[in-house]
């Protein structure tokens, strides 16, 4: 138990002992003891009992100690406790997210040590934490279990593993800024010492804190040391820059090219179209189904985005799958989306449908030998269709650089077309805020339009009686 009764004694000499010199304090009703050799030594450790007491630190009746020292010596290491974080979080997130989590403890964990005598290679430490200590697997239960406490790892990778289990620091290290600093600079860092994208560090970052917080839920650390470190994430520079965003014209040049790349591509005219002209994500438009589309013979039709589906592999998925069906991004599980689409679209979607089908399960869009689209299958047809569309000056700029410019395009053409930005969130799955730290710019073009509008309707009021 832990309290404020606190006495410390003076230090009393007994002769003839080894240990002459004892120190002795109480707590509540219990009696503490410690000899020493040595009078400084003694006089040493009655000073730092009494700095915690000067700093309001209660101590434990049982063992005598100060709460940061009790909590010190019942600290588990950093690794033991990231390993019981990965196993807190992994049912309730996404297979994206897990690999991320893996990702970023599999990089700060090795700067978290006592020293480096006897370490593995970075590789084979960076292996053994990503695919075996972060990561679940399910048993015959179909439970989730530790990948380690159910299959025997490689003889390297079992050694790498009982190197950290023995060398990491404890939970409680932490609270020191130098120690922190170290995890910090590893996030901010490649493999191989250069500087890591702002992306990158700002999406590791997180996994850091949380596992910080979950240590002070746990008890184990009584505030996120993170809070007084002075270190700044780096800046991202959000904003589209719209010298790169293909305007009308030449995305439906890219899309129709990319039919020209011969069978292994035709069936993705139509995929680049959904993400030019129904501004949908990649992953969106991957799952999107025949049944939740609307494709009248003439005029504008409908589709509702429903789920997402990206290639993460079958290692993070709870299905054993290399692919991982969820709800929409940063939306309930459920959630849909409703884009209405020009007739165009409409067009392209109903020849889609007429020469290739549809696939089994429903889905419009399919890998040229069937199964999921792959982002490099599509990506690999997209490189192509924008070599035979752009002059060979434009192909050295990051003009429509990847497929995913179909989308910034199809945005970029709402917006300057007049549609109103919380109607061009919508469809695009944004939230207003997201739409103005990406499309700043292009919103802000229409400031002098949008201000004439505003004069003509005070001049307008003015005027009437």
């Amino acid at each position: 138990m832990l309290t404020y009764e606190v006495n410390i004694w003076s230090i009393r000499q007994r002769a003839g002992r080894a240990k002459p010199y004892q120190l002795r304090w109480v707590v509540g009703p219990q009696e503490h003891s410690k000899s020493f050799r040595l009078k400084t030594q003694a006089e040493g450790r009655q000073l730092e009992l009494m700095a915690a007491l000067r700093a309001r630190e209660p101590f434990d009746t049982i063992t005598g100690l100060p709460d940061s020292e009790l909590r010190a010596l019942n600290s588990p290491t950093w690794y033991a406790h990231a390993r019981d974080y990965v196993e807190m979080k992994w049912p309730t997130v996404s297979a994206k997210h897990r690999a991320s989590i893996a990702e970023s403890l599999a990089t700060v964990t090795p700067t978290l040590v006592k020293d480096e005598r006897g370490a593995p290679t970075t590789h084979t430490l960076r292996t053994a934490l990503y695919a075996w200590a972060f990561r679940l697997v399910k048993d015959e239960d179909d439970k989730w279990q530790r990948r380690i406490d159910l299959e025997e790892p490689p003889e390297h990778i079992a050694r790498a593993l009982d190197w950290i289990t023995r060398k990491s620091l404890q939970v409680t290290d932490l609270d020191t800024p130098v120690v922190l600093r170290s995890a910090l600079r590893a996030l901010s860092l490649k493999m191989d010492g250069t500087p890591a994208a702002p992306n990158t560090v700002n999406r590791k970052i997180p996994v850091l804190s949380n596992a910080l917080r979950y240590a002070v839920e746990l008890d184990r650390l009584t505030t996120n040391p993170l809070t007084k470190i002075d270190w700044t994430a780096p800046e991202v520079d959000d904003e589209i820059d719209f010298r790169y965003v293909p305007g009308p014209r030449l995305a439906r040049q890219i899309i129709d090219a990319a039919a020209e790349q011969g069978p292994r591509s035709r069936h993705l005219r139509a995929f680049f179209g959904c993400l030019y002209y129904a501004a949908a994500r990649p992953a969106e438009a991957a799952s999107l189904l025949h049944a939740n589309c609307t494709l009248p013979d003439e005029g504008w039709g409908e589709i509702i985005l429903a789920k997402s589906t990206a290639r993460i592999g079958s290692a993070w998925t709870d299905t054993g799958e290399s692919y991982d069906s969820r709800g929409l991004k940063r939306r309930a599980r459920n959630a849909t989306r409703s884009v209405p689409i020009p007739p165009a679209f409409v067009q392209m979607l109903r020849e889609h449908i007429e020469e290739f089908g549809i696939a089994p399960d429903g889905r419009l869009f399919r890998a040229a030998r069937g199964g999921h689209i792959l982002t490099k299958e599509y990506g690999e047809i997209w490189t192509a269709a924008r070599a035979l569309a752009l002059p060979e000056p434009q192909l050295r700029t990051p003009l429509a650089e990847t497929a995913y410019s179909a989308r910034k395009a199809g945005i970029s053409l709402w917006i300057a077309s007049g549609v109103a930005p919380a109607e061009v969130a919508r469809r695009a799955g944004h939230s207003i805020a997201v739409l103005h730290r990406f499309y700043n710019m292009i919103l802000n073009d229409h400031q002098d339009e949008d201000n004439a509008r505003i004069g003509h309707a005070l001049t307008e009021a003015d005027e009437t009686p």
